[in-house]
């Protein structure tokens, strides 16, 4: 549903267009100093207006509503909200009957009997991203001193970026991306064997950003083509250092040491300008559509911070320093 985790639970609500998203955090230690500053570098690290981008604005200060009292973390439960206050909601309302290709318009009206907000995607939109970047500015702090970087490695096959998404843009097109998220300092034993996984807390986080179509750790796919006698990690010292890294990490779902690795594969914006054939919902019979409004060229471009809050929220779930 929208609730995640069990020591450090996460729990985010809100729509694209509605009034307010947010998230709620249970499990957050007291004495964390905490103010709004501290969320700043990683929103900015999201937020829409660069090319690629889609040129919806928000200013997107957080408030932290409970939790915090005297510039410090209580212990209660930690509420962070954002207002929504540049929604063009008019854009949508053609979609409640003629859905989006590659949208979850269709499946949200059958499955809540039509009382889902379409607007903006509503729930399922990627502006559901920024309670998730929220919640991991809390988490980062959790895990720490272990750091968590992630950057984007290509669009569209191409480590030429800036081409690649010109060159979607000037075709009404859009393009995915590939992502990569490290975490460096994490002792050896973080996470537990087969469902509480550091893998597997990790995917289910991932698969929820809208968009992530896959993910792989260490080498990953490239290991079906590999001899064990390649793909081994070999032990160098008793603090668990390997002298490659192929399992990325993680062994037997437990963190052993070094670095932890894992990438995404984000699929190209649903929303383009180009024609596309789909079916009225109301009348049955196929209709061409156009997609009009604002909408990401790219949407990995602004997941790399995305991905840094799945880590370190998942992780800050399995383990407290």
């Amino acid at each position: 549903m929208n609730t995640f985790g069990n020591n450090f639970k996460i729990s985010i609500f809100g729509e694209s267009h509605g009034c307010k998203l947010g998230v709620v955090i249970d499990g957050v230690r007291p004495g964390i100093v905490l103010d709004t500053n501290a969320f700043s570098a990683d929103i900015a690290r999201r937020r829409a207006g660069a090319n690629g981008t889609t040129s919806r604005t928000e200013v997107d200060e957080p408030q932290l509503v409970s939790g915090v009292f005297r510039g410090h973390t209580t212990g209660a439960p930690l509420t962070i909200m954002f207002d929504n206050n540049n929604a063009q909601s008019g854009d949508y309302e053609r979609f409640v009957d003629i859905p989006r290709p590659g949208h979850a318009d269709f499946v949200a009206a059958c499955k809540f009997c039509g009382y889902n907000d379409y607007r903006g995607g509503g729930h399922f939109s990627g502006r559901l991203t920024l309670p998730l970047v929220a919640a991991g500015v809390v988490a980062k702090m959790h895990i720490a001193p272990a750091e968590v970087r992630a950057t984007l490695l290509s669009v569209g096959g191409s480590t030429n970026i800036a081409q690649a998404v010109e060159q979607a843009q000037a075709a009404a097109d859009s393009v995915g991306g590939l992502v990569e998220c490290c975490v460096n300092g994490l002792p050896v034993g973080v996470g537990e064997p087969f469902f509480g996984s550091v893998e597997s807390a990790i995917a289910a986080l991932a698969f929820a950003v809208p968009g992530i179509r896959g993910i792989e750790f260490g080498t990953g796919f490239a290991a079906a083509s590999m001899c064990g006698s390649e793909h081994n990690d070999v032990l160098v010292n008793t603090n668990g250092a390997t002298a490659t890294n192929h399992a990325g990490g993680v062994v037997g779902g437990i963190t052993n040491g070094n670095q932890l690795v894992f990438r995404v594969a984000v699929k190209p914006t649903a929303s383009i300008g180009q024609p596309q054939s789909t079916i009225n919902i109301r009348t049955g019979r196929p209709e061409t559509l156009v997609v009009q409004g604002r909408h990401d060229a790219c949407i990995a471009l602004r997941i790399p911070v995305v991905m840094e809050a799945v880590a370190a929220i998942a992780l800050a779930d399995l383990y407290r320093p």
